[in-house]
């Protein structure tokens, strides 16, 4: 991750601006952070730093502000700042508008109700060039709903076929610690924690450490 990163926070509730910028602190040892409360105010942020020629890097963005006029206006305000990566955040969830916001150019898609634990690490996914959005607002709309249904939980369909070893090195992989540590905490080989690692991988179809922890991360917070 790089030591210094320019975010902009734009929510038309002072107290969610807040509390985001307390939560995403720990992004990188120098952040630079900006505000927006609407539509315009946000448009104007991300062009002054554009004039200035230091584009602001990630734009975390309200579905529901003052002036948002759906797909269209985030279709817009991406294609005029492309050197920044827009990720959505709203209280809805529906996997329609994610997958639009998605082929808009968007980043990423955070639901309001997702914890901070999720939210950075949804972050720290799309700066390090991924794209971020829960899998149950990817798959189609009826394996959602049948899930939903039937009480399954659906941020990662993969999770469910991960055997009881994998998820140990799951959950401490989502608390940050490397291999070695791993290995010591379960009494394993590190190799064996290498080989746990692969198949969980390709169990979740992520390609790093990073998307696992985001998968990990939101499904204990989820199921916790």
């Amino acid at each position: 991750m790089p030591d210094s990163i320019s975010l902009l926070i734009a929510d038309d509730h002072e107290l969610v601006r807040l509390a985001l910028q307390h939560a995403l602190r720990p992004l990188a040892d120098a952040l630079d952070l900006f505000t927006a409360d609407d539509a315009a105010s946000t448009e104007a942020a991300l062009a002054g730093r554009s004039l200035a020629g230091a584009p602001v890097q990630v734009a975390l963005i309200d579905w529901g502000m003052p002036g948002v006029a759906g797909i269209a206006w985030f279709r817009t305000l991406i294609a005029a700042n492309p050197a920044t990566r827009v990720v959505v955040m709203s209280g809805a969830e529906n996997p329609t508008t994610v997958r639009e916001l998605l082929a808009a150019g968007a980043a990423g898609f955070i639901p309001k109700t997702d914890s901070a634990a999720v939210i950075l690490q949804a972050l720290r996914l799309v700066l390090a060039g991924g794209t971020y959005a829960p899998a149950r607002l990817l798959s189609a709309d009826a394996a959602v709903t049948s899930n939903r249904e039937a009480g399954k939980d659906t941020l990662n369909p993969g999770i469910d076929a991960l055997t009881g070893r994998q998820l140990d090195v799951l959950r401490l992989l989502a608390k940050g610690m490397p291999n070695k540590l791993i290995a010591r905490e379960l009494a394993l080989s590190e190799g064996t924690i290498k080989v746990h690692l692969l198949a969980i991988f390709r169990t979740l179809n992520v390609n790093n450490r990073t998307e696992a922890v985001v998968a990990a991360t939101a499904f204990l917070a989820d199921s916790g």
